[in-house]
């Protein structure tokens, strides 16, 4: 037993010997304040989790990529607003219609009407000739495409079927006066009653997961010449109004998140840069006109984002909390002692007469 008490590093001093002191006490307090704040704040660590940010290679394959907008035109009517989308592997959505709404604003912005179909108008369904000659007995109608047609059962009972087979063609759709159906669906009267109104234009897009580009134009768009045009020359200038093509330049950044209870989103981050060109000179970003129109092009990085919540050990929050104490109560006893010292030798020298 004896030599078992040898062992123990925690003397205990007689109380015969102890010397409590004003700054002492004052030490005691501060430190005991700041060793609380430091456990609670160690405890508000523990309680909460803690989030831990990797990048790492993306390897999926295969994905697609929601791209959400909600974009308002204050002077570009909905008649002649369209979307495209066009990715780097050739794959083209012309004219998107599919989880599109369009409202149309007066000139303070104000909502006039909501509707989820696109360009042009509601469809007739008996035009007045077929492919320009008289219907036989029992005949259905069958529109004309003036010279549009894949083939003689190819019928176009709509402007907007004779716009989408000129389309189809790569021709530009620049005379709908010219067009049967165009002129008794009073096509571009519809253009001319929303002369000076905006439009707001959101929705989603699903793209395949490579570099690509989407863009709002007047008008409908087609290739010519392997050269991304729209034709948006067939209205009137006076129904829309876009001075300048802002580009829009968007960089994807995949991120994965996932949180303490295991549920995990899959989401981006992006980062974008604005460029301008006039609309009288346009730009070429990969055989697309941009005279007119808000064009997104969008790459995605190599890099994927992961940020995981999990919460720190138990054993880890005993260390720190550990550490606080120990730490907090040395430094204040090294303190407390330099204090004492330090006036305990000035006392002294006081009382031999040696301070002036």
């Amino acid at each position: 037993m004896n030599k078992l008490k040898n062992l123990d590093v925690y003397p205990k001093i007689n109380e015969d010997f102890y010397s409590r002191t004003l700054s002492g006490g004052v030490i005691t307090i501060v430190s005991t304040i700041v060793m609380s704040l430091l456990f609670f704040s160690e405890l508000r660590l523990y309680v909460h989790p803690v989030i831990e940010t990797k990048l790492v290679v993306d390897t999926s394959r295969g994905e697609t990529l929601r791209i959400n907008f909600d974009v308002t035109f204050p002077a570009v009517a909905c008649s002649v607003l369209s979307l495209d989308a066009i990715d780097i592997s050739g794959e083209q959505h012309l004219d998107v219609k599919h989880d599109i709404v369009k409202k149309r604003l007066d000139a303070h912005g104000n909502v006039i009407e909501v509707r989820p179909d696109g360009i042009g108008t509601p469809k007739i369904e008996k035009p007045l000739q077929r492919h320009g000659g008289r219907l036989e007995h029992n005949e259905t109608y069958c529109g004309s495409c003036y010279g549009a047609e894949e083939s003689d059962d190819h019928c176009c009972n709509s402007c907007e079927d004779v716009h989408d087979a000129y389309r189809s063609k790569g021709w530009a759709f620049s005379n709908p006066n010219m067009i049967d159906q165009c002129k008794r669906e009073g096509f571009l009267q519809k253009i001319k009653d929303e002369e000076g109104e905006g439009c707001n234009i959101y929705g989603s897009l699903e793209v395949n997961k490579v570099a690509g580009n989407f863009h709002f134009v007047p008008g409908k768009s087609f290739d010519e010449s392997t050269i991304h045009l729209n034709d948006s020359q067939a209205f009137q200038k006076d129904s829309f109004n876009v001075k300048r093509s802002p580009i829009v330049f968007i960089c994807v950044v995949p991120t994965v998140y996932s949180d303490v209870s295991g549920h995990t989103i899959q989401s981006n981050q992006f980062s974008v840069t604005e460029h301008y060109k006039g609309a009288e000179k346009g730009a070429d970003i990969g055989f697309i006109d941009t005279t007119t129109g808000v064009f997104f092009i969008y790459d995605l990085s190599p890099i994927k984002v992961t940020f995981t919540e999990q919460h720190a050990s138990f054993l880890h929050f005993l260390t720190n909390v550990c550490a606080i104490v120990g730490g907090v109560f040395t430094v204040a006893g090294i303190i407390d002692s330099c204090i004492y010292h330090g006036h305990k030798a000035m006392k002294k020298k006081m009382e031999l007469g040696k301070m002036s």
